[in-house]
């Protein structure tokens, strides 16, 4: 949806996860064989848990952004309670770090990308677009952490001229 480059790290998977699905279009990646094995999801039971747990992300991305939700959801906390994760420390240097108890489950992916992500502090800037019919995930690099579109260019043009031509309409909203 965006040029932007992609989230560091782990985040990738969760912005690439979020932006299955196009608002706009309501085309949806996770509909196809090909959209799904980036992921390793089978059609079905899996397919249907990947989209509930794409729309929890897109909600704690839009409350990155300070927005409320788009949608009732079930609590991202809740969908990973069952993603467990290990600590596993390098015998070389004695790093340590979180990996997915079950690699091949998306939710255990996932809980170690955002367990990665808080340690870094990158958690907070993987964000959802303000547009209502956009919310596309993009990582925020500006300086202030303030950025609102996934693209300015597209998104945040349509605000800013929807914005202007709200203060030009003549009054009582005559046109």
């Amino acid at each position: 949806m965006n040029d932007r480059a992609p989230a560091p790290g782990g985040l990738t998977l969760v912005q690439a996860l979020v932006n299955t699905l196009d608002l706009e279009s309501g085309a949806d990646a996770l509909d196809t064989a090909e959209g799904r094995a980036p992921f390793g999801l089978a059609a079905g039971a899996e397919t249907v848990a990947a989209r509930e747990l794409r729309e929890s992300l897109r909600v704690a991305c839009l409350a990155h952004a300070g927005h409320g939700p788009h949608a009732s959801v079930r609590p991202l906390s809740q969908l990973l309670a069952g993603a467990p994760l290990l600590v596993t420390v390098s015998d070389a240097d004695g790093s340590a770090s979180l990996t997915p108890a079950e690699p091949a489950a998306l939710a255990s992916r996932v809980a170690a990308a955002i367990a990665e992500a808080v340690a870094a502090g990158t958690w907070g800037r993987l964000k959802a677009c303000e547009a209502s019919d956009c919310h596309w995930a993009y990582y925020d690099r500006s300086p202030a952490g303030r950025s609102r579109w996934c693209d300015m260019g597209v998104c945040g043009a349509r605000a800013k001229m929807r914005a202007y031509r709200a203060r030009k309409a003549p009054p009582g909203g005559a046109g």
